[in-house]
């Protein structure tokens, strides 16, 4: 199975290639700017097409296209949702839609992993897992909030993504472990969204975006 998949949810952007002998091609975007601004849109495409070539995989070859549904990026998730469907109608391959937050967990190893993602509003999106379990549904919570649902749990969980990050101190009292600053698994991964896409359910909600609350930007009264 050739999957293509990516991952706007935050501030970068991520493609890969899952190829059918289990080789991964992937590229990641860093945002536009030192002020954190996505380029989705404009970074996309291109790091869809570079992995493709690298993986001389052509979009006729394609098994699958997997995207992250969210939560995230309000915007972020749109171009991912009509990326995702454009190239699905112009090749005619199957779409799948898999949680941000899952591909965050997935590759942390064994034991309680929570996924957190900056939310603004000085909230986080958060959810639970345990292997490929999910113990907590995708929400979105103060930090406070956060940390006092963690510190309840039965063991010290690992967290992951930029959200633990800057709540890193409040989880730490919470007896929360954050992996270090430089690791890995604070990154929402292309290659991940392709695994968990290739074992995913097909969902007639595929490309429906997660977005958990109401977008940030509201039009003018």
């Amino acid at each position: 199975m050739n999957v293509l998949g990516f991952d706007t949810s935050t501030a970068a952007t991520s493609a890969a290639v899952l190829r059918a002998d289990g080789a991964v091609f992937e590229h990641s975007s860093p945002p536009e700017d030192s002020g954190g601004r996505p380029g989705h849109a404009r970074e996309l495409m291109p790091a869809v097409a570079r992995v493709m070539e690298e993986a001389s995989v052509a979009f006729a070859e394609l098994s699958l296209i997997a995207l992250s549904r969210g939560p995230g990026s309000f915007t972020g998730l749109r171009i991912a949702a009509a990326t995702a469907r454009g190239l699905a109608h112009a090749h005619g391959t199957p779409v799948r839609g898999v949680s941000s937050l899952a591909a965050l967990a997935q590759g942390a190893g064994e034991g309680l992993v929570l996924a957190l993602l900056d939310a603004r509003r000085g909230e986080l999106f958060a959810a639970l897992y345990e292997g490929s379990a999910e113990l907590w549904a995708p929400f979105a919570a103060s930090p406070e909030e956060v940390a006092e649902r963690a510190s309840e749990l039965p063991e010290a969980p690992l967290a992951v993504g930029d959200g633990s990050l800057r709540s890193r101190v409040m989880l730490e009292a919470a007896g929360v472990r954050v992996a270090p600053a430089d690791s890995p698994l604070h990154v929402v991964r292309a290659a991940s969204v392709c695994r968990l896409g290739a074992v995913a359910p097909d969902s007639p909600d595929a490309t429906l975006p997660l977005y958990i609350r109401e977008p940030d930007a509201r039009p003018a009264r």
